[in-house]
This record gives structure tokens, sequence and C-alpha cells, in this order.
């Protein structure tokens, strides 16, 4: 069933709201609020009853998707499980109410949290310091890329290239592009991992960072990353860890062990919070003891008398938040530590392998898996391509299906250097009957796509929605309610 838009719904009158008679009602507006204060023209809010306030947005919560009420595989975005017992902490009074104006004496809980989850991080990582202000991994990207630029800059070093795999997230080289950097790709080989060859050829004395994920996108580890942080560091530039994919090795390898100068972290994925529609995001940025100067103010410290925020850095790249980063996410991400500790990072971690590699070996019976010569680790990549030839479906058609079998897509089109990808990570939290049943999804869709494609072209079949135009959607966008004639 189709949802009608709340202007649509609208009856002049209709109120969902009903308010005690207040004295100063008697009084006129211009009484009480200076003229230049009051609404000259009409609000233009819908006017519904409560009962339809109630059911109109209900019904929408109803057709919505998120991992509470499906499975989620959206490869490179770790889409986990959130525990609800997170929510309730972060919801705590003492913690809702909290204002970042209030007097440092005043929040003391708070900032002993915010420097016992800066220890937290650096454990996991290895890294000197962290700073949780960044909002989200992009964010945390930037924030790491600038710090980079201030350190060489203060050594008096001019350096313009930031080295990017080609199987990196496309956040990599635009962050690059928005710090002044030259974004210069670095090929993979063969089995899938960095070219040694090609980054020591495209490594001189102009490179800055080399930017990795890893485990990389097609859910590879990098197996070369110490040779790597050998090319880079001999060249005097940084090495750079996109935290997106931690999840595959939490509380069995550290970056700073294999070399990593700065990283950032995805608190929305990595440690539960949800992301997307879900909430907001949080991406702090660890540094290395040589770089810990040029982190974001403030940073919460601890004194003899307490816990204070300090502004005095004098190296620091400044601020790039308001106030002290999105809190609600850092308390999830926190409580999910505390509970989990250090043998639950690595039940997670090990499950989410471990799922993934059996999620492998029964598609691989009927889909093309590329760089399969290693293992992988918390996600992997399916190719479509030999499937389109044959048939005419498509990734995107294939992922459009599944939604009429309940299951969220997977990412689609990426990394770029698969044809026709579907990328896959069932993360830790998911059941033996739930993979089992995506199989079987899939190769029910694989049947379908052999004997009648037009039917997985047309897909979803079971959903309010439809196919919509997305050339026209994402060129002409309506994101707001227009009367007729307007």
């Amino acid at each position: 069933m189709t949802e009608k838009l709340i202007f649509e719904l609208s009856q002049d009158g209709r109120r969902g709201y009903t308010l005690p008679q207040a004295e100063l009602a008697e009084r006129e507006p211009e009484e009480l609020i200076p003229e230049r204060f009051l609404r000259k023209g009409k609000i233009g809010l819908p006017q519904v009853s409560e009962s339809q306030i109630a059911r109109h947005f209900c019904g929408l919560a109803q057709k919505n998707f998120g991992v509470d009420l499906g499975f989620y595989p959206l490869g490179s975005c770790t889409m986990k499980y959130n525990p609800k017992i997170n929510e309730k902490l972060v919801r705590l009074p003492r913690f809702l109410f909290l204002h970042p104006y209030q007097d440092v004496q005043d929040a003391q809980g708070i900032l002993e949290i915010l420097y016992q989850m800066e220890q937290l991080l650096c454990k996991v990582s290895g890294m000197h310091r962290v700073s949780l202000q960044p909002a989200a991994g992009a964010h945390g990207e930037l924030t790491a890329l600038l710090m980079a630029k201030a350190f060489f800059e203060e050594k008096k070093e001019t350096r313009d290239k930031v080295l990017v795999p080609d199987s990196a997230h496309g956040t990599n080289p635009s962050s690059s592009h928005l710090t002044g950097f030259k974004s210069i790709e670095v090929k993979s080989n063969e089995s899938g991992t960095i070219d040694l060859d090609d980054l020591k050829a495209k490594v001189d004395e102009n490179a800055a960072v080399m930017m990795v994920t890893n485990p990389n996108t097609l859910g590879l580890f990098e197996k070369d990353i110490l040779a790597i942080a050998e090319i880079i560091h001999q060249a005097g530039a940084l090495l750079y860890l996109d935290g997106a994919n931690l999840n595959a090795f939490l509380g069995r390898v550290r970056p700073a062990d294999f070399g990593v100068d700065l990283m950032h972290f995805n608190l929305h994925k990595t440690f539960s919070s949800p992301h997307g529609g879900g909430g907001p995001g949080s991406g702090p940025v660890g540094a290395s003891e040589k770089l810990s100067a040029y982190l974001p103010v403030p940073m919460v410290e601890r004194s003899g008398e307490g816990y204070f925020l300090d502004y005095t850095r004098e190296h620091s790249i400044g601020k790039v938040r308001s106030f002290y980063g999105n809190i609600d996410v850092i308390l999830k991400a926190y409580c999910y530590l505390r509970i989990l500790g250090e043998e639950g990072l690595k039940e997670v971690s090990t499950n989410a392998v471990l799922n993934a590699n059996y999620l492998r070996e029964r598609l691989k019976k009927t889909f093309e898996v590329p760089y399969s010569q290693e293992r992988s680790l918390h996600e992997f990549v399916i190719s479509l391509k030999e499937v389109k030839s044959k048939t005419g479906v498509t990734a995107g058609d294939i992922a459009k299906r599944l939604l009429d079998f309940g299951f969220h897509p997977p990412t689609m089109y990426f990394p770029l250097i698969v044809a026709e990808a579907l990328m896959i990570e069932p993360t830790e939290t998911e059941s033996k009957e739930t993979l089992d049943e995506f199989v079987a999804a899939m190769e029910q869709i694989y049947q379908e796509a052999r004997e009648k494609p037009e039917y997985v072209k047309e897909a979803p079949h079971n959903l309010p929605i439809r196919r919509l135009d997305e050339v026209k959607a994402a060129r002409e966008l309506k994101v707001r309610w227009q009367e007729s004639g307007d």
C-alpha cells in the first residue's frame, strides 16, 4: 500500500492537539510579541488529527528497512545489530540533559567518560592519542590529512601527493582534494592487494601520505603492509589507515604495530551505533606520538583536581567541529567496548570473519568470486559480469530483486576494479540460518535470471514503490512540499 503525503491528508481546521485555554490567549498577539517578530504569511503546516498523525508516521516507519527488521549485508559500511542496552544507557537523564556550555566542574562525569574512551581507542589501535571530535569517517580522513599538512609545513617540506589504492573508498581521493593534495592512484595486483612495484614507482620526495584500507574493500588483508609501511616511511611520508574495516581484526591486530601513523575509527560502524538514516556518525582520529600535537582542540586532559578541556595546544590544527564530537554516538560505542571487553572484541572479529567466509564458500558455487586466491576477512565481493553477459540481468537488478525477499541489498558496483560487483558483509551478529536464507534467495534469483530475466529486471515486485527513474531522481530531487500553482 502506498502512503499519501501528510499534506495530502490535510483538511482546514483539523488539529492534532488540544491545549487548555490560557489567560494570555485573551490578549492580542501584538501585546505580547513585538510586531517585527510576528509572522506575516501562512505557516504552511498540514492540518491533521492526532490519529492521522500517528497512523501516517507509524505506517511510514513500517515501510522503512533497518537492522532490527532484517539482514543488512552492506559491504564496506558495517551495519551490525545495535544492542538496545546502549540506547537505554545513553538516554539516562544525566546524559540526556547535559549541555556543552555547562561549566567544566559540573561536567566531570562526561569528561571522565570521554577521557576513558580515548584510552580504550588507544588500546585497540596502539595510537598515542585520539581526538573524538570528527563527526564521521570522511570527516576523520579530512582531519588526518589536515594534520599531515600541518606536520610537513612545520618541517618546511613541500609535499603535495597522497597515494590512494585503486580499490579505496571514494572519500579518500575526495579528502585529498579538499586538503589541497594531488591524489595519485596505486594499482592493485592480480591478487587484489596493493602492487608494490607500482607503489615504489610512484613514491618520491613529494609524497606526503599513503592512504590504505586494511583489510581492503575486497575483504583481503594487505599481507605486504609491513613492506608498504617501510617504503612510505623511507620516503619520509606518513601511513594513514582508513578504519572503515576495523571490524575484521578487533582485539587481534593493532594498526600501530604495522606502521600506521594516522587513522580514523568509525564508531558508528565498528562499535555498534547505527548510522545513515539511523543516526549520526562519529569518526575519531588517532595519531602516533610524533603527530599527536596536531590533533584538534580541545583535548580532554586529567589533572589532580579532575578533568578539563585543553585548548592551549600550540601545534593543533584547531577545531574541526562544534563542541567535542557526537556525544551520543561516543557513549554508545563506550558502552559497547566496556560491555564486551578485550576477549569480547576478539570474538566479534572471529565471528565476522567466519560468517563472511561461510557465505563466500556457499555463494562461489553459483557466482564468480574474483581475487579469491586468498581467504577473505570480514567481507567479500562477487561479480555478476558473467550473469549479465548471458542473461542481461545486472548486479543492480539482482539487488532490487533481493528486496522482495526482505533482504537489504549489498553495496553495488564497488570496488570499481570488479565488474558488476556486489560487496557482501554479513557481520558477526548474523546467525547461520539467516546466512542460509540469503544464499537460498541468491540461488533462486540466479535461476530466475536464467529462466525469466525480464521478471528480475522488473523487480522489486512486493514493495509500495517499484523502480524509480534514478537519473531523474538525482537531477530533479524534490525534498519539500509545494502546493499546486506555487
